[in-house]
């Protein structure tokens, strides 16, 4: 079995790939385009449209006994949880470059979290066919960029236009494909003679990268002996396990050219799910990490990593399990909310299309239907065996739009569909604003927004009004303060009273809130009920997401509590929880506070003779250029902008570069508002 993603940059052709692999191994009978609509793996009306793929899509497929099920991803910075959630359970992954444009900006974000997740990778060089491909440029890009080390084990036979196959540099051999058959038919011939020197080139380069991970291949080479294509396969596939090479195919996807061999390097070289370390969990009872071993007849346990509403079934829970199996009928516990779920139907998924199976067992990913609880990150398994695995992390959101329905009667419609949209999408979040009433939702960016926003109007059928983007900023304090806050209420015939001391301070900047109680004792410490210092926790708690003067979510400031005063007789949880929000609230206030906004990063490209227009436009707006490279007659910028100036950037973008240079922005970081 192999548990594989499809990752990379923006219209690299993950989608594009992964249609020739399920119509190559058989899963479809007709290749589906992108460019057309028809792409199996984006079934979404908008993923239709649009032309990109929103949702993480997955399907299992066969080839050459093995079973592989694969995840497609998408590529828009916007979507990156979706790849986040995918990396969490997956074993192997192949990471798409495209021949032209080498390592994009997102190409280095999902490098960045397999590397996180330790997930094994193999590299695809893909649009070969296209005008300024080349395969060795990208090479050199991939080992630069993202410092790894990229091996080819195949080469291009012509680029460009003439582009006609590879050349593998295992078995030495060319391999070319029968238009005809839509790629079916694969043609393979010993390498032509002026070829020759060039493919022992670099053979000799893969042999070299593998000699200096395996002793086998080291001692065989040194002996001057001749390497068999098994020898090297199965030592390059534990360095790839190692994550200590990046075997680099080529290819033309959309011209069905390089697929099979890439299908046959995820049999030969990615794990199965028993070849990777094991999961490791956190037994509550036990109170300590354990290591959980991928074996079938142990305890189930499974980790929940997305959730997507059928108008049917209600919630699918995609599961990766673990360990154990788990069938159709039977009980299952969610550990991190204690509470017993059950199990009505286990299907397999082949994108929007699902097929029942009668159980899930240790390694293999299916969906699971009747859990009514569940969500993104959670753990299921059994009540005797009460472990926990890492949850995933999701960025924070940094936009936000209000969103009012026509009718006071389809508020509640409205409040139903936030949250099931929300269930599915993590970094989707609601809150209602207190004093206006409005609903404001908030997500990763414009297009994000816009999609969700599509979603609630077309597919659920709900009347709304929509107002403009806005930015999501954060409140800090730029100077120490300390403040003494008195409560005093009688309610219902009782006196609540409480005394808190607390010094607030600016951390630095990126390393969150934190709260510290100093009060040691001096008038009875000891005496002064457990309840109360957690009271006294809460009300800074949620002082914190109150904010300070605008009613942002407060970030980087430092609280030390100094001193309590506590009387048996008026001494109570409200009182204390009440007092230390309110000496928060004024502590900061007078510690000169300040507004904090998000920095973007932006990443463009655009053709030479537009760099200085494309520069002064960032300016203009505020942002910084960091950095520029050359790369071929593209040039890449690399640039910081605050978000609220980037509205509409695209438009000017456009404009100035008569519609040929791009972006793409993704969250760095807050800073404070000039």
């Amino acid at each position: 079995m192999r548990n594989i993603g499809i990752m990379a940059h923006i219209d690299a052709g993950k989608t594009t790939t992964t249609e020739r692999i399920l119509f190559y191994t058989g899963k479809s009978h007709r290749i589906g385009e992108v460019d057309d609509g028809e792409a199996i793996m984006d079934w979404m009306e908008q993923e239709q449209q649009r032309g990109i793929t929103i949702q993480s899509a997955a399907t299992t497929t066969y080839w050459k006994e093995h079973q592989i099920n694969i995840i497609d991803t998408p590529g828009h910075v916007d979507f990156t949880a979706e790849v986040e959630r995918s990396l969490r359970v997956l074993d192997g992954a192949i990471a798409i470059f495209d021949a032209v444009h080498g390592v994009e900006p997102q190409t280095e974000t999902v490098w960045r979290q397999a590397r996180r997740y330790h997930v094994p990778c193999l590299g695809y060089v893909n649009k070969m066919d296209r005008l300024g491909a080349d395969f060795y440029l990208a090479l050199d890009d991939i080992k630069r960029k993202l410092g790894v080390n990229a091996v080819a084990v195949q080469i291009p036979i012509g680029k460009e236009g003439t582009f006609e196959g590879v050349i593998d540099l295992v078995e030495m051999q060319e391999i070319r494909w029968d238009t005809q058959s839509d790629g079916e038919k694969m043609d393979t011939a010993p390498v032509a003679a002026e070829r020759q020197e060039e493919a022992r080139k670099w053979r000799e380069i893969l042999i070299d990268s593998l000699s200096s991970v395996s002793d086998a291949v080291t001692e065989k080479y040194l002996a001057g002996m001749e390497l068999d294509a098994a020898l090297i396969r199965r030592e390059l596939r534990k360095a790839v396990l190692n994550r200590a090479i990046l075997p680099v195919f080529a290819g033309a996807s959309r011209r069905n050219i390089g697929v099979q061999p890439l299908i046959d390097g995820i049999v030969d070289f990615l794990p199965a799910p028993n070849d990777i370390a094991p999961e490791v969990g956190h037994h509550l009872k036990k109170e300590e990490d354990i290591k959980i071993a991928c074996d079938p007849a142990a305890q189930p346990l499974g980790l929940v990593f997305k959730i997507q509403n059928d108008r049917e079934a209600g919630s699918l829970c995609y599961v990766r399990m673990y360990s154990g199996c788990i069938k159709p009928g039977s009980a299952i516990f969610n550990v991190g909310k204690k509470k017993r779920e059950r199990v009505n139907r286990i299907l397999r998924m082949h994108s929007n299309k699902s097929q029942a199976v009668d159980s899930l067992a240790a390694g293999d990913i299916g969906v699971v239907i009747g859990m009514k609880l569940a969500q993104t990150g959670d753990t299921v398994g059994s009540e005797g065996w009460p472990v926990l695995l890492e949850k995933m992390q999701f960025p924070e959101p940094v936009i936000s739009i209000s969103i009012e329905p026509k009718t006071t009667s389809d508020m509640d419609k409205l409040k139903d569909i936030i949250d099931i949209l929300s269930r599915e999408d993590p970094t989707f979040t609601m809150k209602e604003n207190d004093e206006t009433g409005q609903i404001i939702i908030s997500g990763m960016g414009e297009l994000h927004l816009d999609v969700l926003v599509t979603r609630m109007l077309k597919e659920f059928k709900l009347g709304a009004k929509v107002g403009n983007p806005q930015v999501t900023y954060r409140e800090s304090i730029s100077a120490a303060n300390e403040y003494r806050g008195v409560f005093s209420r009688v309610i219902a015939g009782k006196e609540n009273a409480a005394a808190v001391t607390l010094r607030v301070e600016p951390a630095g900047r990126g390393s969150g809130n934190s709260y510290i109680c100093a009060f040691k004792g001096g008038s009875g410490r000891n005496e002064i009920p457990e309840d109360i210092f957690n009271a006294v926790q809460r009300g800074i708690s949620g002082a914190f997401a109150s904010g300070i003067v605008m009613g942002y979510p407060c970030m980087d400031i430092r609280v030390t509590v100094t001193e309590l005063q506590y009387s048996e007789l008026t001494g109570t949880e409200f009182a204390f929880e009440a007092c230390a929000s309110m000496a928060f609230d004024e502590a900061c206030r007078g510690a000169s506070p300040i507004l904090l906004e998000p920095i973007m990063a932006v990443d463009l490209t655009t053709p030479g003779e537009f760099v200085g227009e494309v520069m002064s436009l960032v300016t203009q707006r505020g942002g910084s250029v960091l950095s520029m490279a050359v790369k071929g007659d593209t040039n890449e910028i690399e640039a910081q902008a605050p978000m609220e100036k980037m509205f509409g950037f695209m438009t000017s973008l456009r404009s100035v570069s008569q519609g040929r240079a791009n972006f793409s922005l993704e969250f760095s970081h807050f800073e404070k508002k000039a």
